[in-house]
């Protein structure tokens, strides 16, 4: 599927193709929650790399959030890129070199009408925030940290890959 995407102010625009665009994931971790904003989650699809395409380039910067495990005194710098809107500071997608054929774009941020899942995976609940009530339905998973299952399996699982 062809997804367009842009920032609220419409400096930045972009576009990339998307095998697995339903967007499932409700991801409550404190970094998703503080740079995403609304609801106390984001939702990440995933995307093919080397299709991406964007205007506006120049309006982008990058965010490397700052990672610290319990126990640790000092927090590390993760190497995923966190792509917002210099401009207006939208979330516009994550770029991670674990996985360097994949750009996952926010669905805040996507253009394109969405298909809509029929189940939603709930993750990082150990890190939501208290005032976040998250609402389940019937079939929904909820994991504390990350799910073994990846966004590509998810699809294939239920048979909604593209």
């Amino acid at each position: 599927m062809q997804l367009e995407g842009s920032c609220h102010c419409g400096a930045v625009s972009f576009s990339l193709t998307s095998a697995h665009p339903y967007p499932y994931q409700r991801c409550y971790c404190s970094i998703c929650r503080k740079t995403q904003g609304g609801g106390g989650y984001a939702i990440n699809l995933a995307g093919d790399a080397q299709s991406l395409k964007v205007r506006g380039r120049k309006h982008i910067s990058i965010y490397h959030a700052r990672l610290k495990d319990e126990g640790d005194k000092r927090a590390r710098r993760s190497t995923a890129e966190r792509h917002f809107c210099s401009l207006c500071g939208s979330g516009l997608w994550l770029f991670s070199p674990e996985w360097p054929e994949l750009i996952h774009p926010f669905a805040s941020a996507i253009d394109t009408p969405l298909p809509v899942p029929p189940e939603h995976t709930h993750l990082m609940l150990g890190s939501k925030a208290p005032w976040v009530e998250v609402e389940v339905y019937p079939g929904d998973q909820q994991f504390e940290v990350y799910p073994v299952e990846s966004i590509a399996q998810w699809h294939i699982r239920l048979g909604l890959s593209r």
